[in-house]
């Protein structure tokens, strides 16, 4: 049962695969919001243009009709007549052509966004597969389709015939009217018409653009197994970042491993903890800890410190407090100079043969002892 859980596309689409989806060129479309803005487009912009086109049409009719006995003798009157006439119907429909253009292309981005691609262009042999296009064909989105193909059509036809019926009588009267007032009252009955048509393909949009989003998504729909792989992919595999991790920390080690010889002491606390230091006063501003560790490392330190004949202190406190609050590399700070300043000047006479003794009590700080804080 667990396995057939997991082939089931139960989760929601990453972000990672809708933007693979959308660099494929598959974005959510809705033809129906795309056909009724395109259409109410149409409609508007030859309402708002009605007088104009009218002027148009009157003079396209009367200039292609009327000729003297002059243009008869010509030879080019009916390229000159085909030539005026072209150029009216280019400028009649040229705006109505650039408003189409922008509605539709608005329409699109309103569901889809803005999403340039190049990669449908590409040559993909399948969609030329005779069988892909039949399965294509027969399946349940393209009946869902059809359905509602047939549906924007009846309600279309219906709307059209119920206005038609309501206006049946001025229709009819349109035959006893003059043609100047005939025109008009045939271009009122005409967006009548047209408006009831287009509120139905409204409605139809308003339905197919929520159903399109939801198909969109639901078709992207990823399984848990996918979504694990997709993780691995873009967070990597938890073994192979764990490998690398112990990688780092074993390079980190032997970098500070290979330090220790450079430390001008070790201090420690015997049982637990290693801290290697160096100090150079006409380079460095304060010490600096070039090496640290616990348990088995703390007492890798000090051997290499013993075989390079470095000296090894006891400074339980002032190791602990190290260890814990001043990470590799780091300068020593200020709150622990007198501690680290004891060591350094206990070295100092050991190294010139002053049989020094250790102090008896290191000055470290009470709230940077860890030891001080287990006991509190």
């Amino acid at each position: 049962m667990a396995d057939d859980s997991d082939l089931e596309r139960t989760e929601p689409a990453s972000g990672r695969k809708i933007q693979k989806a959308r660099d494929e060129g598959n974005v959510p479309r809705s033809r129906e919001l795309s056909t009724f803005a395109v259409l109410m487009a149409a409609g508007t912009t030859m309402a708002l243009m009605s007088s104009y086109l009218l002027d148009i049409l009157r003079r396209m009719m009367h200039d292609g009709l009327e000729f003297g006995r002059a243009d008869i003798a010509s030879t080019d009157m009916m390229a000159r007549s085909l030539s005026a006439a072209s150029y009216d119907a280019v400028t009649v429909l040229l705006p109505i052509f650039a408003v189409l253009v922008v509605v539709a292309v608005a329409a699109h981005l309103a569901i889809s966004g803005l999403n340039f691609t190049l990669q449908p262009l590409q040559l993909n042999l399948d969609k030329l597969n005779p069988v892909n296009g039949l399965g294509r064909m027969f399946n349940w989105q393209s009946l869902v389709e059809l359905v509602k193909a047939a549906l924007k059509g009846g309600i279309i036809l219906g709307a059209s015939a119920w206005m038609i019926w309501m206006q049946w009588e001025a229709i009819l009267a349109l035959s006893s009217e003059p043609l100047l007032a005939a025109i008009p009252h045939f271009g009122q009955i005409t967006l009548y018409t047209f408006l009831a048509g287009a509120a139905g393909l409204a409605l139809l949009a308003l339905i197919d653009v929520p159903y399109q989003l939801w198909h969109y998504n639901h078709s992207l729909r990823m399984t848990k197994e996918e979504v694990r792989q997709e993780a691995k992919e873009t967070e990597g595999d938890p073994q192979i970042k764990g490998r690398i991790r112990a990688m780092q920390r074993e390079q980190a080690r032997r970098r500070m491993m290979q330090a220790v010889p450079k430390a001008d002491v070790v201090v420690t606390n015997p049982l637990h903890f290693a801290v290697a230091l160096r100090y150079d006063d006409k380079k460095m501003a304060a010490p600096e800890l070039v090496a640290k560790g616990s348990q088995l490392v703390a007492e890798r330190i000090k051997e290499i410190a013993r075989e390079h004949h470095i000296p090894v202190v006891e400074a339980p406190p002032l190791a602990r407090a190290l260890h814990r609050h001043v990470e590799v590399g780091d300068s020593i700070p200020g709150t622990l100079f007198t501690a680290v300043a004891q060591v350094l000047a206990y070295v100092y006479q050991l190294n010139n043969q002053m049989n020094p003794n250790l102090p008896d009590q290191w000055q470290v700080p009470p709230d940077l002892d860890p030891a001080n804080r287990i006991m509190a």
